[in-house]
C-alpha cells in the first residue's frame, strides 16, 4: 500500500503558482503532477455499496445501516454527548458523538431518515456505534470501494478523492514496455497501467479484499512490475553515465607504496581481503570513475583493504581522501592508518571539525600542496576551505551514516577538470542479495565473507534486567582475568516517557558495586578532548570498564575487552546490535555479550525487538543478521541515508517480488537500448527528482 506521507514529503518546496491552501497542503504531500495523484494509492477501503440489517450484523463488523432516528438528545453524564437511537425495522442501534456541530444535531432530528456507517459494538443496552460516518439516504448507493488515503489533517478524504480521480483522469499513463518489446509476466498479462490504476482507486465489491491488502491482486502486480523497471533502468541509466566520464587511471607500481606496504604488515591478508583487493584494484586501473560498494562483517579487514587501495593512489602521486561519520571512528584510522604508512615516508593529514585553528591552518596547508597523500576526517573536510592537489580516490567508511549531499560534495573536491575521484564506499551492514539486486544495482559490490584467523567466536546472552547483579557479578568475574568490559546505555539523560537507566546512572552503580575499579564514562555530549582522554584510557588499558552510549558501535577496537553489557537492548536496532558486539571478541580471549532487556518478562515485548534479540542470540553471521534486519525494518530504514528519507520503491516488496525485480533486470536494457524515449519518461513518471539520489 502507499506509504503515509513522509516528513522529508511534508518539506517539499511548493511551487510558487499554487495559492489554494488546499492545494498547498498536497504539494506538501509530494502531491504536484497529475502523475503523483495517479499514483497515491489507497491506505484501506471502506465498502459503501450494500445496506446491512442490524438483525443480520456480527459484533465487531463495520456495516452500513438505513434506518429513521426515534430518539436524539444532548447528554452531559459522564461527560457531553449525542446520543441518538436508531430503527431500521429489525433492530435498533444507539449512535454516540462526543465531537458534533449543530448541523449533524439537525441532520439526526426524530423522524429522519438516515444513512450511517460504523463499527458495531454490542453490550447490555443493545447495538452502538461511536462517531459513525453519516450519509442522506437520497444519495445513491456507490458502485465501488470508498477509497481510504494517506493524508494530512488539512486535506478532508472528500476532497483528496476528487483530486486522485481528476489527477488519474488526466495523467499521462501510456505503456512503457508492451509485450512486443519485453513479454511481461503472465500475473500482469491482463491489465494496463491505466486500467490497474483505475481499479486500485474505485476497486469493484466482490473483489477479495485480502488480495488488495497484500498486493498480490494482478492489478498490484502490474502496478509494482512498473515500478521496479523504472528503478532498474534508472540504476542502469545512472551506471553507463558513469561509466561515460572519465577518471585517473591508477596502477600500482613494482616495489611502491602499496608493495612496501604489504610486506611491512604484521599479518598475512585472508583469501577475501585478498580477492577484494583485485576486484578493487582492477576498477582503479581503468579511466572510468570506480564506484564499488566493499561490504564486510564487523572485524573483517575492511580498513587495510582500503589502506591497500590508496596506496595504489599514492603509487601514482595522488591523494587519496578517507572520510569517516564520528570522529573517534576518523581518529581509529587515523591512528591505524599512521602506524602502518608512517615508516614508508607517507605523511598523512587529519581533519575533524573540533581542530583547533593553528592544527587546522597546518593541515589545510598539507592538503592544499598535496604533501599529505592521505587526509583522514569527519565530514568537516568537504567544507569550501579544503581544497586538494590532486584528490584521485575518495574512501567513504559507514557510508549509510552520511547524506547524498555529503557524499556528492567529497566527490566534488576533484581539482582536475573533466575528471571525477574514483569512489569506494565501506560499510559493515552486510547489503542483502535482493538490495543488491536492487536499491545497489549501480554499484560494483565486493564482499569480504572470512574474518581473519585469531577472531574468538562471541557467546551472546539475553538476561531479565531483573538479574542485573548476577551481571554484575560477572563483570567482576572478567576484571579479575585482567580483562575489559563495554557497558553500553541507549540515552544520556533520563527521560520523564522512558523508564530507561541513563550512562551516568549506570556509570554511578558501576563505581559503587565496583570500589578500586576505573569506571569511565563516554558519551555524545561530551567535551571532544574529554573523549578523547576517556578513549586513551580504555584503549591503554588503563581503564577496566567503560560505560558508554553508542559512540564507540563502529571503529573502536580493544582486543582485551571480552564482554560487553548492553542495557535496554529491547531499545536498540539490530544492525546496531551487531555491530556493538563486535567490539569483543577481537583478541584471543573467550567473549560474551549479555543483552539486558528491561520488561519482567520477554513475552511482553513487542514482536520487532522480540524478533530482534532472538536473531542476536541464534546468529552472529552478519549477512543473516542484516537478511533478518532487512525483513524486520523494511528496505526504506535500513538503507538510511542512500534515499535521504525518500524510498525509491513505495509499492514493490522486495521479499516477495524477486521474481517481478528479476524480470525487471531483464527488460531495462531492452527499454534503455531500444526505447531510450520511452525509458527517460518511465523514469520520471515514477521517480522523478529521486534519481540524484542513485549518484551517491
Amino acid at each position: 500500500m502507499s506509504a503515509p506521507p513522509t516528513a522529508s514529503a511534508a518539506k517539499l518546496p511548493v511551487p510558487a503558482a499554487v495559492r489554494n491552501p488546499l492545494q498547498k497542503a498536497l504539494a506538501r504531500m509530494g502531491l504536484v503532477r497529475d502523475i503523483d495523484l495517479a499514483l497515491h494509492l489507497p491506505l484501506r477501503y471502506e465498502d459503501e455499496t450494500r445496506i446491512v440489517r442490524l438483525a443480520e450484523a456480527h459484533e465487531g463488523q463495520t456495516v452500513q445501516i438505513e434506518a429513521t432516528v426515534t430518539a436524539s438528545e444532548v447528554t452531559f453524564r459522564p461527560r457531553r454527548q449525542l446520543l441518538v437511537t436508531l430503527d431500521d425495522g429489525s433492530d435498533t442501534c444507539t449512535l454516540r458523538f462526543f465531537s458534533f456541530y449543530p448541523s449533524l444535531q439537525k441532520a439526526l432530528q426524530v423522524g429522519a431518515r438516515v444513512r450511517v456507517r460504523g463499527e458495531l459494538k454490542g453490550g447490555f443496552l443493545g447495538w452502538t456505534m461511536v462517531h459513525p460516518s453519516t450519509h442522506p439516504t437520497h444519495a445513491q448507493l456507490p458502485t465501488a470501494l470508498t477509497p481510504v488515503y494517506p493524508s494530512v489533517a488539512a486535506v478532508p478524504q472528500a476532497y483528496l478523492r476528487k483530486a486522485v480521480l481528476g489527477g488519474l483522469a488526466r495523467a499521462d499513463l501510456s505503456e512503457s514496455v508492451t509485450s512486443a518489446a519485453w513479454p511481461l509476466p503472465h500475473t500482469a498479462l491482463a491489465w494496463s497501467l491505466r486500467a490497474a490504476l483505475e481499479f486500485l482507486h474505485q476497486p469493484t465489491p466482490e473483489v477479495a479484499l485480502a488480495t488488495l491488502e497484500d498486493h498480490s491482486h494482478p492489478a498490484w502486480q502490474r502496478l509494482k512490475l512498473e515500478e521496479l523497471l523504472a528503478q532498474q533502468t534508472s540504476q542502469l541509466q545512472s551506471r553507463r553515465e558513469r561509466e561515460a566520464l572519465r577518471a585517473p587511471v591508477l596502477r600500482a607500481l613494482p616495489r611502491g607504496v602499496r608493495d612496501r606496504l604489504l610486506g611491512a604488515l604484521p599479518f598475512a591478508l585472508t583469501l577475501a581481503q585478498q580477492r577484494v583487493c583485485r576486484e578493487i584494484g582492477h576498477d582503479l586501473a581503468l579511466a572510468a570513475p570506480m564506484h564499488r560498494l566493499l561490504q564486510g562483517d564487523v572485524g573483517s579487514g575492511k580498513t587495510v583493504v582500503a589502506a591497500l587501495a590508496a596506496a595504489i593512489c599514492m603509487d601514482t602521486g595522488r591523494q587519496c581522501a578517507l572520510m569517516a561519520p564520528t570522529e573517534i571512528l576518523a581518529e581509529q584510522h587515523f591512528r591505524k592508518l599512521i602506524a602502518w604508512l608512517e615508516p614508508l615516508g607517507i605523511t598523512t593529514a587529519w581533519l575533524t571539525g573540533s581542530q583547533k585553528a593553528t592544527e587546522r591552518r597546518q593541515m589545510l596547508a598539507l592538503v592544499a600542496s598535496g604533501e599529505a597523500a592521505l587526509v583522514v576526517g569527519t565530514h568537516a573536510m568537504i567544507q569550501d576551505r579544503v581544497q586538494f592537489a590532486n584528490l584521485a580516490l575518495a574512501v567513504i567508511d559507514e557510508q549509510h551514516r552520511f547524506g547524498v549531499a555529503q557524499r556528492l560534495a567529497l566527490r566534488d573536491k576533484m581539482a582536475e577538470p573533466g575528471l571525477e575521484p574514483h569512489l569506494l564506499m565501506m560499510t559493515a551492514t552486510p547489503i542483502p542479495r535482493t538490495l543488491a539486486m536492487s536499491y545497489y544495482a549501480d554499484l560494483e559490490v565486493s564482499t569480504i565473507d572470512e574474518l581473519p584467523p585469531g577472531r574468538t567466536p562471541i557467546v551472546t546472552k539475553l538476561v531479565n534486567a531483573l538479574r542485573r547483579d548476577e551481571v554484575v557479578q560477572r563483570v567482576r568475574a572478567q576484571l579479575a582475568q585482567g580483562r575489559q568490559v563495554y557497558w553500553v546505555c541507549p540515552l544520556i539523560e533520563e527521560s520523564e516517557t522512558l523508564d530507561l537507566r541513563d550512562a551516568t546512572e549506570a556509570h554511578e552503580a558501576l563505581c559503587a558495586a565496583l570500589p578500586g575499579v576505573l569506571v569511565g564514562l563516554l558519551h555524545s555530549r561530551m567535551p571532544v578532548a574529554q573523549k578523547k582522554a576517556v578513549m586513551a584510557q580504555f584503549v591503554q588499558g588503563q581503564m577496566a570498564v567503560l560505560v558508554c552510549t553508542t559512540v564507540i558501535e563502529v571503529g573502536v577496537d580493544v582486543p582485551n575487552a571480552s564482554l560487553m553489557v548492553v542495557e535496554h537492548a529491547e531499545r536498540f536496532g539490530l544492525s546496531q546490535l551487531h555491530q556493538l558486539r563486535g567490539r569483543v571478541g577481537r583478541g584471543s580471549a573467550a567473549s560474551a555479550c549479555v543483552l539486558l532487556y528491561s520488561t519482567g518478562d520477554a513475552a511482553r515485548l513487542g514482536e520487532a525487538a522480540r524478533a530482534r534479540l532472538k536473531a542476536m542470540v541464534e546468529t552472529s553471521d552478519g549477512f543473516e543478521i542484516a537478511r533478518r534486519d532487512l525483513d524486520i525494518r523494511g528496505p526504506g530504514e535500513f538503507l538510511g541515508a542512500r534515499q535521504s528519507g525518500a524510498a525509491l520503491l513505495r509499492f514493490a516488496d522486495l521479499a516477495t517480488d524477486a521474481q517481478l525485480l528479476a524480470w525487471a533486470r531483464q527488460a531495462a536494457p531492452v527499454l534503455l537500448d531500444q526505447h531510450p524515449e520511452l525509458a527517460r519518461q518511465h523514469v520520471a513518471r515514477w521517480l522523478g527528482s529521486k534519481t540524484e539520489y542513485l549518484k551517491a
